[in-house]
């Protein structure tokens, strides 16, 4: 059996093992070198299938220390794409961009204009992603008096799944959100990338 299938099986074991409650919550998972044992493999295998459980957020811990069954993520509710998060978070990229088409007609500007532009990934309590915000907005930064937001469904790019600790192609809702100044111009977009196991979307009734 090739090396990835190997250390993909024996991750999708352990998970089943998990959820069939031979380790809870909080629990350490016995020493690599034992599991590489029982397996029948070598210790570097059993090393990437833990590498791949604790990007999928099964398990936790140190890769030359405990590893323990992780607490699952906390799902958030999102009922205001505006707010401000009330959690830490990171700023991972503020390289500027071109305008795509599809950022050119949100926001009013020509294909090809010069965008400002940053990704945010915001942190739960626990220090896990929990959302990844990436904006475009040209010239300075300017205060906002309504926005539009619109639902959809995405997978994971390989950066996003990256930072998420999911895996690539991990469907996820994608919130477009355009900010307005009081003409109704756009002076900002953004796209809020939440993962499913993580977030509900629940939408504010029509006034």
């Amino acid at each position: 059996m090739a090396e990835g299938a190997r250390y993909r099986r024996i991750a999708a074991d352990i998970r089943r093992r998990i959820e069939a409650g031979e380790w809870s919550v909080g629990e350490d998972l016995p020493s690599r070198v034992d599991m590489a044992a029982e397996y029948d493999v070598h210790p570097q295998t059993m090393r990437l299938a833990h590498k791949l459980l604790r990007q999928q957020g099964v398990l936790e811990g140190e890769e030359r220390k405990r590893v323990y069954v992780a607490h699952p993520p906390a799902m958030r509710t999102l009922t205001d794409a505006d707010a401000e998060w009330p959690y830490s978070s990171e700023t991972t990229d503020t390289r500027p961009r071109p305008a795509t088409v599809e950022l050119a007609e949100r926001l009013g500007v020509d294909v090809g204009a010069p965008l400002k532009h940053e990704t945010v990934e915001c942190l739960d309590p626990g220090g896990r992603s929990a959302m990844l915000v990436s904006s475009w907005w040209r010239g300075q930064r300017r205060p906002h008096v309504s926005y539009s937001a619109e639902l959809g469904c995405v997978t994971l790019t390989e950066g996003q799944a990256h930072a998420l600790g999911l895996l690539v192609d991990t469907p996820a809702f994608r919130v477009v959100r355009t900010r307005f100044d009081h003409d109704g111009r756009p002076l900002e977009t953004a796209d809020l990338i939440l993962p499913m196991d993580r977030w509900l979307i629940r939408l504010a009734p029509m006034r």
